[in-house]
């Protein structure tokens, strides 16, 4: 027998901008959608509704009354990524609500760019809390539930792995690569497991998005926003990742437009509707080539040790 029921999307981080588009976009593909952050308000008190995406009038719960407004279905819970117990709390709710988790989007994340002498340590330690402990977290408390029907899926927003991205941020960088690194990581572990099914996917901006950060950039100098396109690109990739077979897509670090211009992404070629000024050409940011991190002796694991069981799964 068919399974109706909907699928269903945890998005953490979706209280604005790329998150909030994620989140809506999966409703109106059919997903039952949990829009996680922290930020929360009486959405049915803002006005004008709905309020600036961008702004701090944007919460999970006005994203929620969005998306039920719609005729999607959607669930407000607030997360604190950076407290294990709140997000274990998140995905014990998102299971008591829906009684399933299929997709899991990483969004969250704190941002300092600044030299390693001009980041103070309150602040490295808070960028390293939310976002590769952050998703780290949300994924040990998700994958027992993602695994249930072994065709889970998960889209971390992190970037690719090449050295300039280091450049004048190293604090931000250390963290968000080491999100992707688990991204190549965790899907190494679905291979071994035989779980041929289940994929995780890194996904990050080839052009600057709009967004909360370049509101300040754009109100000093206006003309800044020919350089930025809307967050719409960012939630198309994620649907196309989605679609996409698990082969393609699993261990893979991705741009958003590139992703799209793939045969296996949908093969787009026009890319004027994302521009955030018609009839700008948005500059890319990332590189054309990026870096093949394999070696030529990518299968060779030599021996191969398992600490957990090593020592009997014994806790801390």
């Amino acid at each position: 027998m068919a399974d109706n029921t909907p699928k269903v999307a945890l998005v953490v981080g979706a209280s604005r901008g790329i998150g909030r588009q994620i989140a809506i976009a999966l409703a109106k593909n059919g997903y039952a959608v949990v829009v996680a952050a922290k930020s929360t308000s009486d959405a049915q008190s803002v006005v004008p509704f709905p309020p600036d995406p961008n702004s701090p009038q944007s919460t999970i719960s006005t994203v929620e009354r969005e998306i039920v407004e719609a005729g999607g279905r959607a669930t407000a819970i607030p997360v604190d990524v950076r407290d294990f117990a709140s997000v274990q709390k998140l995905v014990d709710r998102t299971i008591e609500t829906y009684g399933r988790l299929d997709v899991l989007v990483y969004n969250s994340g704190a941002i300092w760019w600044a030299s390693v002498e001009d980041t103070p340590m309150k602040r490295f330690q808070l960028m390293q809390r939310v976002n590769p402990e952050g998703l780290y977290g949300t994924i040990q408390a998700s994958l027992p539930h993602l695994k249930r029907h072994k065709h889970g899926r998960i889209v971390v927003v992190s970037p690719p792995i090449y050295s300039r991205f280091f450049r004048g941020k190293t604090a931000y960088a250390m963290g968000k690569v080491g999100m992707s690194v688990l991204t190549k990581g965790l899907a190494m572990d679905f291979q071994r497991q035989g779980l041929t099914d289940m994929a995780i996917t890194s996904l990050w901006p080839a052009v600057a998005i709009e967004s909360a950060a370049t509101r300040k950039m754009t109100d000093r100098n206006p003309d800044e926003a020919r350089d930025l396109r809307k967050a719409t690109i960012f939630s198309d990739a994620v649907l196309a990742v989605l679609r996409a077979p698990v082969a393609s897509v699993n261990g893979r670090l991705e741009l958003d437009e590139d992703f799209l211009r793939s045969d296996v992404g949908g093969g787009v070629t026009d890319f004027s509707r994302y521009a955030v000024v018609p009839g700008s050409s948005p500059r890319r940011i990332m590189p054309a080539v990026l870096p093949d991190l394999t070696v030529a002796e990518q299968d060779d694991e030599g021996r191969r040790m398992d600490s957990a069981k090593d020592r009997g799964k014994a806790k801390l």
